[in-house]
């Protein structure tokens, strides 16, 4: 992967690690997302998929939920990958798109049980992470 130098002073991206078992248990073994987050509760990606099947299924609460487990847990991860509170987490990194997918899951619940605030809040995060995801997934 080629990183870029952040000519404007701001922080370097952050890439997540991969987690390959976790990819292959959703794509390789078709197993449901629920039971590869139950075995990598840190991959949000699947906590982004659990959250978008209850929201499409009209369980909003339920959405919320896992979009804000997925939140926390992607934060951790983006800490421990040296990210300080800010910068760009990029879109084009398959790691990344979990935790930008959770983000975006809980700026949609958050809005269908109209916390306003949390619902912007977290648009304007997606949006200052990643451009490209914002583009995406604001839909």
């Amino acid at each position: 992967m080629t990183t870029h130098k952040n000519l404007l002073g701001g922080p370097d991206p952050t890439y997540l690690p991969e987690n390959e078992d976790a990819y292959r248990l959703l794509g390789e073994e078709s197993q449901p997302p629920a039971e590869v987050a139950a075995k990598h509760p840190t991959f949000s990606l699947a906590w982004a998929m659990l959250a978008d099947d209850a929201f499409e299924a009209g369980r909003v609460v339920e959405s919320y939920a896992y979009a804000r487990t997925g939140y926390h847990r992607g934060l951790d991860s983006l800490r421990r990958a040296g990210w300080k509170g800010h910068g760009p987490i990029p879109w084009d990194h398959r790691a990344n798109r979990g935790f930008l997918r959770c983000l975006a899951a809980l700026a949609r619940a958050a809005g269908a049980i109209d916390e306003k605030e949390e619902t912007e809040r977290c648009w304007q995060f997606l949006k200052d992470s990643s451009a490209e995801a914002y583009t995406e997934l604001k839909r």
